[in-house]
C-alpha cells in the first residue's frame, strides 16, 4: 500500500486536524510510518512515532486478541455460557435467555441481546471516578444508570454494545484474578513490544509529554484535553499507529500459523469470519467483500479523537491511520476516508 495523490497537511488544515499519525503494511511488515502536525493545537510539539493517540473503541480489537489468546489456554470458551465463569455479576437470566445464553461469541460481535442504555457509556468524570465493573453492570454508577439485562434474544439480531465488552472485561477479570490492564499487558503489550500503549491512563501524570490531546471539529481543544472512558476493553487504549500495527500485523502472521504469542490459525480466523449469520461482523472487527478481498476494519471515535484500522489480510495489506480530531462525520467521509482511498 502507498500514498498517492492526497497532500496530507493540506487536508488536515481543511479539516482542522491538528495531528496524525499513519503507517502502512504490505507483505505482513510495516513498511511505512509518517507523523504529521502537533499534539496539541495551542503548542508546537510536534507528532512522532512515540505519540500516543486515543484508540477509542479499537480497543474492541485488542479485547477480541486477548480472549482469543486466552482462549488458547483453555481458560476461556467463546461457545460457553459466561454465567458459568462469572463471578460477583452474572447475566440475568429472563425469558430472552431461555433458549440461548449469552456467550463470548455473541459478545464479541454485538450479537448477545444487549442494549446499551440511552445516555450511557460517557468519559471520566474526575469528580465522580473510575467505575468497578460489578457497579457499572449492576447499573450503579451514573456511567450506566441502568442495570444491564438481556433484551432481545442472543443471536437474532445486532446491536453495538459497550456494556458486551464490560461484561468481557468482567469475565476475564474474573477467571484470571487480575485486573483487564495487566492481563493485556502480560499476553499482548510485552511479547508485542507494544511499549506505547497502555490502558492506565495515571501515566498522563507522569508522561504527558507523549499524549495527543483531543481536538473539536474547528480545532479547538477539547476540554481537560484528554477524555478518558474508564471501560477499557470497550474504548480504553491509548497507543501509537506503530503499536497499533504490531497487533494488527500480529493477527495476519496468526493467520498463517506464525503467530508471536501463540494463537493458532484456526482461532485466528474466528475473528475475522462472519458471525451469528452477519456477513460484516466478526469478533471485536468488521467485515467487507471475501477471499482475497476481505477487508477487516476496526474503528475508533470518541471525543476529540477519530482513527481507523484496515487490513487486508489475504493480501498481506493494511493501514492504520490515527488522529487528534472529531470531525462529526463518520471516517469516510472526513481526512481518514480521503487518505483511504488514496491508498
Amino acid at each position: 500500500m502507498s500514498l498517492k495523490d492526497i497532500d496530507i497537511p493540506k487536508r488536515m488544515k481543511h479539516y482542522n486536524v491538528p495531528g496524525l499519525s499513519l503507517t502502512l503494511i504490505e507483505n505482513n511488515q510495516m513498511i511505512f510510518t509518517e507523523n504529521y502536525g502537533v499534539l496539541d493545537a495551542r503548542d508546537n510539539k510536534i507528532v512522532t512515532t512515540d505519540s500516543i493517540f486515543s484508540a477509542c473503541s479499537i480497543s474492541k480489537f485488542l479485547t477480541a486478541m486477548l480472549v482469543t489468546k486466552l482462549t488458547e489456554q483453555g481458560l476461556l470458551d467463546l461457545d460457553e455460557d459466561v454465567n458459568v465463569s462469572l463471578v460477583s455479576w452474572k447475566v440475568p437470566s429472563n425469558a430472552f435467555t431461555e433458549n440461548k445464553k449469552v456467550t463470548l461469541r455473541n459478545l464479541l460481535s454485538h450479537q448477545a441481546g444487549i442494549i446499551d442504555p440511552k445516555g450511557s457509556f460517557t468519559e471520566l468524570d474526575l469528580t465522580i471516578g473510575t467505575p468497578s465493573m460489578f457497579d457499572l453492570l449492576a447499573g450503579n454508577t451514573p456511567y450506566c444508570k441502568e442495570s444491564i439485562e438481556v433484551t432481545y434474544e442472543p443471536e437474532s439480531e445486532f446491536h453495538y454494545s459497550d456494556a458486551g465488552y464490560c461484561i468481557i472485561q468482567k469475565l476475564v477479570e474474573d477467571v484470571t484474578g487480575e485486573s483487564f490492564q495487566n492481563v493485556v499487558d502480560e499476553f499482548l503489550f510485552k511479547p508485542l513490544t507494544m511499549g506505547n500503549s497502555t490502558l492506565d491512563m495515571k501515566q498522563l501524570a507522569t508522561n504527558s509529554e507523549v499524549f495527543s490531546s483531543g481536538h473539536h471539529k474547528n480545532g479547538e481543544l477539547v476540554e481537560g484535553k484528554y477524555p478518558i472512558y474508564p471501560y477499557p476493553a470497550a474504548s480504553g487504549l491509548w497507543t501509537t499507529s506503530i503499536d497499533l500495527t504490531k497487533l494488527a500485523i500480529e493477527l495476519m502472521n496468526a493467520l498463517k500459523g506464525e503467530s508471536k504469542i501463540g494463537i493458532s490459525a484456526r482461532r485466528a480466523k474466528e475473528i475475522i469470519s462472519p458471525q451469528g449469520g452477519k456477513t460484516w461482523s466478526g469478533l471485536g472487527v468488521f467485515l467487507e467483500g471475501s477471499e482475497k478481498e476481505l477487508e477487516v476494519t476496526s474503528l475508533g471515535w470518541g471525543i476529540g479523537f477519530q482513527c481507523m484500522m484496515v487490513l487486508f489480510p489475504n493480501m498481506g495489506k493494511g493501514a492504520v491511520i490515527m488522529t487528534n480530531a472529531e470531525l462529526g462525520v463518520h471516517q469516510m467521509e472526513g481526512i481518514i476516508g480521503e487518505i483511504y482511498t488514496s491508498l
